[in-house]
């Protein structure tokens, strides 16, 4: 089983930068993030149109490519855990995560006993098909792949100490849409309520000695918080990139042509 560089990092309390593929089930897609520089790549199945066998593609592919292979899982339950580490995913992210039962549930998902509760199939996907003592690789696979609980909610923010704190997850990364939903306010990271939350979660993690992280497609909001702590990066997606990309070349061309440059 590979090294999780993703993770080695963060031990290291360094930054790493990412981004998340929703549309693009082409390998083109996963090439274009790699020679962009990014560290890591989410795989959306909460949001995105992608299925098992197409998962199973693309994790190869960004391993292969020198990349991070992390899944954002739909909802936190065993059957849609499980089969994704065991195609490759180096770690799953978790959203709409409320409580510690939620949390330690989620972990137990993703461990070999005496850890966990995950079945053990060794020559899979997560071991480039080979096969391995067991309680090597095991052991292995439990220091290796990564839990990332995405905070989303009031509610969470509210019992963040409480999340953070259980054993075995990794990252507290926050989905700022949602949350600005929770709390009733405009998607407006310079809310003294959102930057209050966020402050708290960032807060957090800190005490913990786990890394926390934020989604958004504003490189300067990511900096930000880069400044106040956070490590984990998570810059925008593959359709948002190519959406922005046609929209302000298509605006160009229209300006051009009305004042009779073209």
């Amino acid at each position: 089983m590979r090294e999780n560089k993703t993770r080695s990092t963060l031990e290291k309390d360094l930054p790493v930068v990412g981004t998340m593929i929703q549309g693009m089930r082409s390998p083109a897609g996963v090439m274009i993030m790699a020679n962009a520089g990014f560290d890591f790549v989410f795989l959306d199945l909460e949001h995105g149109a992608f299925n098992y066998e197409t998962v199973v593609d693309l994790v190869q592919i960004i391993w292969l490519a020198g990349l991070t292979p992390l899944v954002r899982v739909p909802d936190g339950l065993y059957h849609l855990i499980a089969p994704i580490l065991d195609a490759g995913a180096q770690g799953i992210m978790v959203p709409r995560v409320e409580s510690r039962e939620q949390v330690e549930y989620v972990v137990s998902c993703t461990k070999y006993p005496p850890d966990g509760q995950r079945g053990c199939s060794v020559a899979k996907g997560h071991n480039d098909y080979q096969s391995d003592e067991i309680h090597t690789f095991t052991q292995h696979a439990n220091r290796q792949n990564m839990v990332i609980i995405q905070i989303e909610r009031e509610k969470a923010v509210a019992e963040i100490d409480t999340l953070v704190s259980v054993k075995g997850v990794d990252v507290a990364l926050i989905g700022p849409n949602d949350l600005a939903l929770s709390l009733g306010i405009p998607m407006d990271m310079q809310h003294p309520s959102m930057k209050t939350a966020i402050g708290q979660v960032v807060d957090a993690c800190q005490q913990a000695g786990i890394a926390s992280g934020i989604h958004i497609a504003d490189p300067e909001v990511l900096l930000e918080w880069y400044a106040r702590g956070m490590r984990m990066l998570a810059y925008s997606n593959d359709l948002a990139m190519i959406a922005k990309e046609a929209n302000q070349g298509i605006e160009t061309l229209r300006q051009g042509m009305s004042l009779g440059q073209c």
